[in-house]
């Protein structure tokens, strides 16, 4: 931790949660909370609740929730550290300068300083592209239909003529030679000396989620080649981990996202109306994209050009999504090329429905598999299916590769049972399954019963720190260690210190996750989804089954651990065992 946990705790009260998050949502006072319309996902009846006395939020449409630190993180795809900073700036609070050892200061040295160098060389372009040397490009981009307001909001600008200018700007700014060419704005050779990398060409911004400008992309006007010139990799530019429009689709609040192919693309798209529009960076959808995706959205719509490179692209992009948990659909652009062209062509109002139209990505990849076979002979239409039934292999979950089977005899109108034969026959000759009816695995029974544990391990925590009552009902049952995996002791641990000194302070408590993961599990935590129970018998009767289904897995984990020759251990698990009885026949009540 960089600060300490004093300093954070401060820095959190002096920020109180309904007025930071009034800043973006709208809320009204409904009895001790405020609700509104939640900023995480669509919604047309306000689910989204603030609570002033408990400074935290919850969405009881999606389950998002936290404290002041927690939203910023969500919100505004801060680090743990970068939602301090901003909450202290915002109180008004001066923070310690941090330590870092010298070769961690020089890592963040040299990035600060290529990002300033960034900043002054997109604003050097765009003053470019107003100027008469830029005439020619703002033409150009006039020429492609794009309003001032576009050009401005996406900071597009011009590298002049001169092949050496922006070097020239730089060096008179006070910035080395190397520095600048560590910001991949210049190239060495011995014809030429030294040379920006980037002249006569219409300029891109790329920015990260935070809009900082972490690198360029340059199209040239004419037929010259290249057409597309990027930045290359830099200390802050890492075009597989990056993506296009970002920094302005992530505020779309829209559920899922339009991936294109190029940077036209995404402004014609925005222009139109269609802010959730992004595109990777001059290279091919990757694991570090769909990764980055899926911090934001479920579900990808392809909107890539409809020739073949375009089509390749779409079907080497939708496994790659699958694998990362991401729905993905393909949009057809027919009789035009890319989202660009269409949209001058037909208009926001036609694409729109062509998204409505979007083809399942897996169905529309077993379509273009479709195109290999002569599907008119009984040899290739076997064929066909013989691949198709590879493919349904690929599906892990036993439900969802049913459901495909399914579509897939639906669309081509076979039986599902010759179709299911097959697959498992594939799955056979693959070696990915034995020649006999397999039962139910118990691994997936096993992952089954252990998701349920956390939930009631979650389903405790929420109901611990609605009530200091309900608390010390269940602390005379529970402790700590009964909690399963690191984050959930550690979050049990630190309720249980907190009720000792005669609070009980969840908000607090998440200061200690610093780590972006770990704190968005730990805010999970307090707030489980638990089922609506009417009368008083009910919820005594859930509370009472939640212990014991809790307090069992706990005694039986401690079992399974314990070795053999720990005669006081087995004697003081056998103890608790006959507790866990008597809890059975106890009636536990919540008054």
């Amino acid at each position: 931790m960089y600060y300490s946990e004093e300093l954070i705790e401060e820095i959190r009260t002096r920020n109180d949660i309904v007025d930071v998050i009034s800043g973006y949502v709208r809320l009204q006072k409904k009895g001790s909370s405020y609700f509104g319309l939640c900023p995480f996902h669509n919604e047309k009846s306000p689910s989204f609740s603030v609570s002033r006395q408990k400074q935290m939020y919850y969405c009881f449409g999606c389950g998002a929730g936290g404290n002041v630190f927690t939203f910023l993180m969500e919100y505004e795809n801060f680090t743990f550290i970068e939602a301090v900073k901003y909450l202290a700036q915002r109180a008004g609070i001066e923070l310690p300068e941090e330590e870092y050892s010298e070769e961690a200061r020089q890592k963040a040295d040299l990035r600060s300083t290529i990002l300033e160098i960034n900043k002054i060389a997109a604003k050097y372009f765009y003053v470019q592209l107003k100027s008469e040397r830029g005439k020619q490009a703002y033409t150009y981009l006039k020429d492609r239909e794009l309003t001032d307001a576009t050009i401005t909001a996406f900071g597009l600008g011009y590298s002049n003529k001169f092949s050496n200018d922006l070097y020239k700007y730089l060096r008179g700014k006070g910035y080395s030679e190397e520095m600048i060419r560590q910001a991949g704005l210049i190239s060495t050779d011995e014809k030429n000396g030294v040379y920006d990398k980037f002249w006569n060409r219409v300029m891109f911004p790329i920015m990260d989620v935070n809009s900082r400008v972490i690198g360029f992309g340059g199209r040239v006007m004419g037929d010259a080649k290249p057409k597309y010139l990027n930045s290359p990799e830099t200390p802050v530019f890492d075009k597989s981990r990056n993506l296009y429009g970002l920094n302005r689709a992530r505020t779309s609040r829209k559920p899922y996202f339009l991936l294109c192919e190029g940077y036209m693309d995404v402004i014609s798209l925005h222009q139109a109306g269609f802010t959730n529009a992004v595109a990777s960076l001059g290279t091919a959808l990757t694991a570090g994209h769909a990764s980055l995706i899926k911090r934001y959205v479920k579900e990808v719509y392809l909107t890539y050009d409809s020739d073949e490179a375009g089509t390749r692209a779409a079907l080497r992009a939708v496994p790659i999504l699958r694998d990362a948990g991401i729905t993905a659909k393909v949009v057809r652009m027919d009789p035009y090329k890319d989202p660009d062209e269409f949209i001058k062509n037909l208009g926001a109002e036609e694409y729109e429905k062509r998204i409505g139209e979007a083809r399942n990505g897996f169905m529309f990849s077993i379509e273009m598999l479709e195109k290999d076979f002569d599907m008119g002979s009984p040899e290739g239409k076997t064929a066909f299916f013989r691949e198709t039934a590879k493919r349904l292999l690929e599906f892990e979950d036993e439900l969802e590769r049913e459901n495909y089977i399914e579509a897939v005899a639906s669309a081509y109108r076979i039986s599902r049972e010759s179709l299911e034969k097959m697959v498992a026959k594939t799955a056979v000759s693959a070696g990915m399954a034995k020649p006999v009816t397999r039962p139910k695995r118990a691994e997936g029974k096993e992952r089954n019963k252990e998701n349920g544990i956390l939930t009631s391990q979650k389903a405790l925590l929420t109901w611990m720190i609605d009530d200091m009552k309900m608390f010390d009902q269940i602390s005379r049952y529970i402790t700590p260690e009964d909690f399963t995996g690191d984050i959930y002791r550690r979050v049990a641990e630190l309720l249980y210190d907190q009720r000792k000194e005669g609070e009980l302070n969840p908000a607090k408590i998440l200061n200690h996750f610093t780590e972006e993961e770990e704190h968005r599990e730990a805010a999970s935590l307090f707030h489980t989804r638990i089922k609506e129970l009417k009368t008083k018998e009910e919820r005594e009767q859930a509370l009472k089954e939640t212990i014991l289904k809790v307090k069992s897995h706990s005694l039986n984990t401690q079992t399974m651990n314990l070795d053999p020759a720990d005669m006081a251990g087995l004697q003081r698990l056998m103890q608790e065992k006959q507790k866990l009885e008597d809890i059975r026949r106890l009636h536990i009540s919540i008054d």
